[in-house]
Formats: structure tokens, sequence, C-alpha cells
């Protein structure tokens, strides 16, 4: 499956699928220092027209927390096939939880991300079919005993 892709930058680290998995890595194609607490959206440096029928799922990397102490705000990102322009840059909206580094010029602990950091990845998947919800009186099936149940039976 071919897919278009446009690079802000002519020196913005391309991206490349890997043989180790599925996801692809995505890079920070900008350097930014994050407070404590604070929250940023970060530049990525592409945009994409993802394929008809398909979406994206952006996620962090396991080590992005570790490395960086942040995490992305809203669990992970969802790119609709609609954002396609050439001016719509892929972003990672994150918040710092942990910032890793401190001196006595700057009040709160902070952290650094640098340009060409490899901080997320993501994959292409199907878009989920129209739904039409359909109301009735009785599912007709077994309960399970209640949330968080799986195996307890």
């Amino acid at each position: 499956m071919k897919v278009k892709i446009k690079y802000m930058n002519p020196d913005t680290k391309r991206l490349a699928a890997i043989d180790k998995g599925d996801w692809i890595d995505v890079y920070a194609d900008e350097t930014v220092a994050i407070y404590e607490g604070e929250h940023k959206l970060i530049k990525l440096g592409f945009a994409m027209e993802l394929p008809q029928g398909y979406e994206a799922h952006l996620a962090p990397r396991s080590s992005t927390f570790k490395k960086w102490g942040i995490i992305v705000a809203n669990s992970f990102g969802i790119i609709d096939e609609s954002y396609k322009g050439d001016n719509d840059e892929w972003m990672l909206s994150v918040y710092c939880l942990q910032g890793q580094r401190s001196s006595s010029a700057v009040s709160k602990p902070y952290t650094i991300i640098e340009r060409g950091d490899k901080i997320a990845q993501f994959r292409i998947v199907e878009k989920m079919p129209k739904l039409e919800f359909v109301e009735v009186d009785s599912l007709g099936n077994e309960d399970r005993s209640g949330f968080g149940s799986t195996g307890s039976k």
C-alpha cells in the first residue's frame, strides 16, 4: 500500500517501516523543553494522506515515559483520513508528569526532547464500519459477573 507523505523540512527525519513489529516510529521535529505539569504539542515534521477507509493510531513508545517523564495527553491520538492537507502536520500531545532535569535558574523540574528523538509510534488501521444501534429489552446472553471479570468463571 502506497501512502503519500509530505515532510515539513528537508532535514526532517524520514519515516520507515521496520522489520520487527508493525508500528512506525516517529520523531520530534523540534527541540522542546517541557516543565513538570505542562502540556505541549510536539511537531513531528510531516503531513500524510491516509488511504480512504483508514485512520492512524499514534501512541507513545514503551520508553517514552521512562526517558522523558511525559505521557501522551489523551492516551493515544487518532488521525482520521480527512486530516490530509499540506499543512496538517502531525503532532504529539504530551503532558510532563516527571521532569528529568532541574536547575537553580528554573523553578520547576523539566524535561528536554531533542529534535530527532524517537518519541512515539503509529499504525494505520481500518476504520470502524457504520453501525446502527437496535434497542432491545434483553440481549439474551449470560452475564459475566461484572466489570473486570474475565477469567473469573
